[in-house]
């Protein structure tokens, strides 16, 4: 899929969970993401999502998850009443276990309590804690949150055997833990190194310890898309918070987003997200003067 043409948002907030209702309107345009987002289905009559090139038309009660850097939108629902979980990518990637669970589920996109009601009102539980927490006045409520957060994924991972049809296990196409912490390695890897002067497939294969051609067949596995465009969403996710935070010039904000030069730097940032670089900063030095 082209990620070019469809927005690309940030956190509405710094932290490790946002959590929202309220919303108005019924239908949010198509988009992507760093982060992840857990949805519980409001009431009403029609609710409409769709993720990645799949339409999903639910109920009351069910769940739609997006995972970190899928496309999606809302189609039609009640967003007023519906509740909206956000959870930080860096957050997930802290633990090995979370990462394993976000990638053994990538496939698996709506929970409905019509097939799976015990387990979809165990997590309805969940959510509703954390809820009453965020919007209480408690000072500890992110880590009791992120606690809860666990707690979701945890009780979800306890149900894997409900979900054979729907999920595609690594483990079912041969790639074992070993492999799956060689991948997670090598992407932390360019996370943190996106200045590095060689960031290929074929030296990150290497690093991995693995052929090119597995490293490619693999890599896509695991996280959903090609390395190329990978590593142009993790770049761009650089450059905009970096944008987003100060006033440093733009090739600076180039290099450390691991862009080889200004030109290159442009033409991707335009292509995602249909403006220049110093368009985006003005932007978002008006929203801020908003807030």
């Amino acid at each position: 899929m082209d990620f070019s043409q469809y927005e690309m948002q940030g956190l509405h907030d710094v932290g490790a969970i946002n959590i929202f209702m309220g919303n108005q309107g019924r239908n949010y345009k198509r988009h992507w993401h760093s982060y992840g987002e857990i949805i519980l289905v409001g009431p009403g009559d029609r609710h409409i999502f769709m993720v990645n090139q799949n339409t999903y038309d639910l109920v009351s009660g069910d769940f739609v998850l997006v995972w970190p850097r899928e496309m999606h939108e809302v189609v039609d629902t009640n967003l007023e009443e519906a509740l909206i979980i956000q959870f930080s990518n860096a957050f997930m990637n802290s633990l090995f276990d979370l990462q394993r669970i976000m990638h053994f589920y990538r496939n698996l996109h709506v929970l409905c309590v019509n097939n799976h009601r015990q387990l979809v009102l165990q997590l309805q539980e969940i959510v509703h804690k954390m809820r009453d927490i965020f919007f209480s006045d408690s000072s500890d409520k992110e880590l009791r949150c992120c606690m809860l957060l666990m707690e979701f994924m945890l009780t979800l991972d306890e149900h894997k055997n409900e979900f054979a049809p729907e999920i595609n296990s690594l483990d079912n196409n041969g790639y074992n833990e070993d492999i799956m912490r060689r991948m997670i390695s090598v992407t932390d890897y360019i996370k943190n190194n996106l200045t590095a002067d060689d960031l290929s497939q074929a030296t990150m294969a290497k690093m991995a310890g693995i052929s090119k051609d597995y490293f490619s067949r693999l890599f896509k596995t695991v996280t959903g898309t090609n390395y190329s465009k990978w590593l142009n969403m993790i770049r761009m996710e650089k450059a905009t918070e970096l944008l987003s935070l100060d006033n440093r010039p733009l090739t600076e904000v180039a290099m450390l987003a691991g862009f080889q030069s200004i030109p290159s730097f442009n033409r991707v940032f335009r292509a995602e997200k249909g403006m220049s670089p110093g368009e985006y900063r003005s932007l978002r030095v008006k929203e801020k003067e908003v807030l």
